[in-house]
């Protein structure tokens, strides 16, 4: 209509030269107005993205594919409430978490398996079927014709309200805990095995009930095919690879340009078997309006699914570039080789022949290779008229097909590595530290946990403080320690200067744990801070002797008063502490004196989960023990006690003067212990006179022994001693 009407008024207006002009008009307006309905097929993208809307499209995947899938059940997300603290005056906490159970359909065919499942991205399940994320249960129903309903979709819904979804594929996910993402159903995509490879006979037969087969060998790994008909569905491959329709009678057949190929006259036959004194045309399409390289995408398996590009070009310039779009897995090698394919068969098709036989050639229907005799290369039937006895062919040029896979490399990948989460190694420590370095009014314990599999992340947490009578939650742990064991013994050692002579050899949980050694000024600083069983200690040197064995040196010992507990035999825990790897817990009041139990529930820690336990003695309470600990005998005969008192805080000594006493008062209780029997005092100095009359008094002869404890707000400190002679 448009064609019409601009054509006449371009004629009045500008004459033949102003027809033409709105011919051409009109042509482009009818084109757009009358074209037909486009269709729909897949498209590189579309399976990227989850949805849940009524009316989706539910895909076919053939072979191994990576897809989001589509939500087709979900119940409401499940709150649960978890209360904390509240001790001494502390306000209680309270912690919310949720978790979703849902449904989600991946095939409208019977798949095999699915093996990988990431959410928002991350990796949430393994190729060997480990979470990474607790998740209650995980169920695949394959898509069989007689599947049973869902045991959670029939328990929420009933009998009568519940599908069994019968010939679609779906995944039942049964309380996936939410908090990694942000207390919402994530973005799920699924690695799904359909059948080993994605044969293009098998996509062709099942999508046509049979209609069409194929005799092409297409190297897909995998093809989620969608579309309102099987054309649609497969028409997306026809745009890459050298795909040709043969009608074979009764059904129809896709193939390349390769196999046999009849010889048909060339051009001084053509007027002889043409019957009506026809001729062979030949025509060659214009240089320029070919494409100077072809960019394809494709899904990649080696970089997780995610979409790849591979180029081909005949390096010449100015030349437009074309992208094609291939919605389907393949290697990076067999893209690069559809590239030149594509692009060999744009340069070839530029060749037409239009070729005048008679009738017995008939049998050849379109899409048959075909060679002239004659010319190069090969051709193939477009087109196919028969009139008057007259066989009508209109010829393609095809390219030769190329080799099966050609070099090419697929990029990066940026995928998540797939590691085990492993099972939980839990320490609970009891030290005169806290996470945050300052001084502590209430009683608590470090947890510092770590996986014997680098995959472990975290693990929630229940403690007991009643020998297992009653369990409270306890929160979570903070993140992986490095950690291990000792291999050998290790002497007590002084505490006042560098210990050059002491080895320590331990064995970490993993090779993928690293120790560093440290200079002197960061040693006074902090660094290299750990704990062998009670000690703490720290290390300049650290030396790999092993994939997962170092041996440490240079080393401070009973740092912040932990002296006392200075000898260690092989297999003691050893624990680098840091402020991100250590979780407290408040200890209840009236426990200290018992045992506190601890159990860690992480994802590899099967029902009885990883349980751990230590004895509360109170550390972060005590004040550390008095050192330079001395008795001066004077010469009235009497013992002159004195020592230096030690405090939980300024451990760094900035200004060279007294570090704050952090206690409510200064106080000591001394002890002193003879063979006639024992006298204490308490005393708010540091010193002591045991005087000449009172020693008569007691009887005090031959060797004392010398306690001094500080008196701290909260606990007294270890003991302090020294043993005199009188």
């Amino acid at each position: 209509m448009a064609t019409l009407v601009l054509t006449t008024v371009g004629f009045v207006v500008g004459g033949p030269i102003g027809g033409a002009v709105g011919a051409a008009i009109g042509q482009q307006i009818d084109s757009r107005i009358f074209a037909p309905k486009a269709r729909q097929g897949p498209r590189i993208g579309d399976l990227a993205v989850q949805t849940s809307n009524y009316g989706s499209q539910i895909p076919k995947i053939f072979g191994t594919m990576r897809i989001a899938g589509t939500v087709i059940w979900a119940t409401d997300l499940r709150e649960e409430k978890e209360k904390s603290g509240g001790g001494k005056g502390r306000p209680k906490t309270v912690t919310y978490s949720y978790s979703g159970s849902f449904a989600v359909a991946l095939s409208a065919r019977r798949v095999r398996e699915v093996r990988r499942i990431w959410a928002d991205g991350k990796l949430l399940r393994g190729a060997a079927g480990d979470f990474k994320s607790e998740v209650g249960a995980f169920r695949l129903h394959s898509g069989d014709e007689d599947q049973a309903a869902d045991p959670l979709i029939l328990a929420a819904e009933g009998a009568s309200n519940a599908p069994g979804y019968r010939g679609t594929a779906y995944a039942v996910f049964e309380d996936l805990q939410l908090a990694d993402f942000g207390n919402r159903i994530p973005s799920l995509t699924f690695e799904v095995i359909g059948e080993d490879e994605a044969s293009l006979a098998a996509i062709a037969e099942a999508l046509s009930d049979g209609d069409v087969t194929a005799d092409a060998a297409a190297a897909l790994i995998g093809y989620s095919a969608t579309g309102d008909s099987a054309r649609s569905a497969i028409e997306a491959l026809g745009d890459l690879l050298p795909l040709r329709v043969r009608d074979l009678g009764e059904r129809l057949c896709l193939g390349g340009s390769g196999g046999e190929a009849p010889v048909l006259a060339g051009q001084a036959d053509a007027f002889a078997e043409g019957g009506g004194g026809g001729r062979m045309e030949m025509e060659r399409g214009a240089a320029n309006s070919l494409p100077a390289a072809i960019t394809v995408a494709f899904y990649d398996p080696t970089r997780d699914y995610q979409t790849g590009l591979q180029r081909a070009t005949t390096g010449e310039t100015g030349l437009r570039a074309d992208r094609r779009m291939l919605p389907a897995v393949v290697s990076a090698p067999i893209a690069k080789a559809l590239a030149e394919q594509c692009l060999a068969e744009s340069r070839a098709g530029t060749r037409t022949i239009k070729a005048h036989y008679s009738w017995d050639k008939a049998a050849l229907r379109p899409g048959l290779p075909v060679r002239i005799d004659g010319q190069p290369g090969r051709w193939r039937v477009a087109r196919w008229s028969l009139e008057k006895m007259v066989l009508t062919l209109g010829l393609v040029g095809t390219a030769p097909v190329g080799p099966a896979a050609s070099a090419a490399t697929p990029g990066r990948p940026v995928g998540e590595p797939d590691v085990a989460h492993g099972p939980t190694s839990l320490f609970l420590l009891d030290l005169p530290l806290t996470p945050d370095g300052q001084p502590t009014s209430h009683a608590q314990l470090l947890v510092a946990a770590a996986g014997r599999e680098p995959g472990w992340r975290s693990a929630p947490l229940i403690a007991s403080f009643d020998d297992g009578a009653h369990w409270e939650p306890a929160g979570g742990t903070a993140g992986a320690a490095v950690a291990g064991t000792l291999l050998a013994p290790v002497p007590a050692r002084g505490s006042a200067l560098l210990d050059l002579e002491t080895v320590v050899e331990i064995e970490l949980l993993h090779a993928g744990m690293e120790l560093e050694s440290r200079s002197d000024a960061a040693l006074a600083g902090g660094a290299n801070l750990a704990a062998i069983g009670s000690e703490l200690i720290q290390f300049g040197v650290a030396e790999q002797v092993g994939p997962a064995q170092y041996r440490l040196s240079r080393l401070l010992r009973g740092r912040r008063g932990s002296e006392w507990a200075g000898s260690h035999e092989a297999g003691e825990p050893f624990v680098l502490l840091s402020p991100e790897s250590l979780a407290a817990i408040e200890v209840p009041a009236g426990a200290a004196g018992g045992e506190a139990r601890l159990i860690a529930a992480g994802l590899g820690d099967g029902p009885q989960g990883a349980i751990t336990s230590v004895a509360v003695t109170g550390e972060a309470l005590r004040p550390p023990s008095p050192v330079q600990l001395r008795a001066d005998r004077t010469g009235k005969g009497d013992l002159h006690l004195s020592w230096v008192r030690r405090s939980r805080a300024g451990w760094t000594w900035p200004s060279g003067a007294d570090t704050p006493l952090v206690e409510e008062r200064e106080a000591y209780r001394v002890t002193v212990t003879g063979a006639s029997g024992t006298r204490s005092w308490e005393t708010a100095e540091p010193s002591l006179v045991y005087g000449a009359a009172l020693q008569a008094a007691d009887g005090a002869t031959g060797a004392l022994t010398v306690e001094v404890a500080q008196l701290g707000t909260h606990a007294p400190s270890r003991s302090a001693q020294l043993t005199v002679q009188l």
